[in-house]
């Protein structure tokens, strides 16, 4: 099993497939490295090289009592890709891991990052407040943390419908996604995703995206009900440098996993281009 222990002594699992180009694929709350497959796959077919790792608390690394902060996830990811001396690298960020994408970029990512791609990304700041009258209020993420320790098995399955799109008129509900999201959330330790919905909510990433200079790609849909595209893409959009800015009609929050095949074609696209 491939973990590394980073310097407070909690192991970081990871995944590390194929030669070529690194793609870091950096996943969403409270998922781990799996919610990646669809993508995996595919660059790993194209040539790639594939890493994907469960962030602190998530999945089959330590289930951390602290460090459950952005500053440390990033500060994680920036000790992996160093022992993996990944440089020229694509980061790809869903959701929370969006942020992480994008802080690490920041922080750590001269001479290593290549270009950044944001999935339904969190950035540049979720919460309503006076600074962001549009976000979404705090009452909102209070149920998410409340049922998370006190209704968490549950929770984890009624999330599903929302997250994938599954409760509009229509849909089709594939019920083995639902349980491969449940699992991978239960895998996870409960104080360390319990902490990662502050950490989702409230940071903020202004400086973040105003500070990289490579090109970074914006994907969100328009009917993503976790993380409202208004508010976050478009607002993320305009605060790069060099931005690209693709909002999908219909899309879901989950759309890597629904729609894997739009969002992998434009992801190749933009590393191509």
């Amino acid at each position: 099993m491939n973990k590394l222990t980073v310097k407070d002594g909690t192991e970081i699992y990871f995944k590390d497939l194929g030669e070529g180009q690194p793609i870091f694929f950096h996943h969403g709350w409270p998922l781990s490295s799996d919610d990646w497959d669809a993508q995996m796959m595919f660059f790993l077919e194209k040539g790639f090289r594939v890493i994907a790792h469960d962030r602190r608390g998530h999945g089959r690394s330590t289930q951390t009592y602290q460090g459950n902060d952005m500053d440390t996830y990033a500060a994680d990811v920036a000790e992996l890709t160093e022992f993996l001396d990944l440089k020229n690298a694509i980061h790809v960020g869903h959701s929370t891991g969006g942020g992480e994408a994008i802080r690490y970029a920041a922080k750590y990512g001269k001479d290593r990052v290549a270009k950044v791609v944001l999935i339904s990304a969190i950035t540049p700041y979720m919460i309503a407040d006076e600074r962001n009258p549009d976000g979404v209020p705090l009452e909102v993420f209070d149920n998410i943390r409340h049922n998370t320790q006190h209704n968490r098995a549950q929770f984890y399955q009624d999330i599903t419908f929302p997250f994938f799109g599954y409760n509009r008129e229509g849909a089709v509900v594939k019920k083995g996604i639902q349980d491969n999201w449940w699992r991978q959330g239960m895998m996870g330790g409960i104080k360390a995703q319990y902490d990662c919905v502050k950490v989702f909510s409230e940071t903020d990433f202004t400086e973040d995206l105003q500070s990289v200079d490579v090109p970074v790609l914006v994907l969100h849909g328009d009917d993503d009900q976790i993380v409202p595209y208004k508010t976050t893409a478009v607002k993320a959009h305009e605060l790069l440098k060099n931005g690209t800015l693709i909002i999908y009609p219909g899309f879901p929050h989950g759309m890597p996993t629904t729609e894997a095949e739009t969002i992998n074609n434009d992801i190749l696209k933009f590393i191509n281009s």
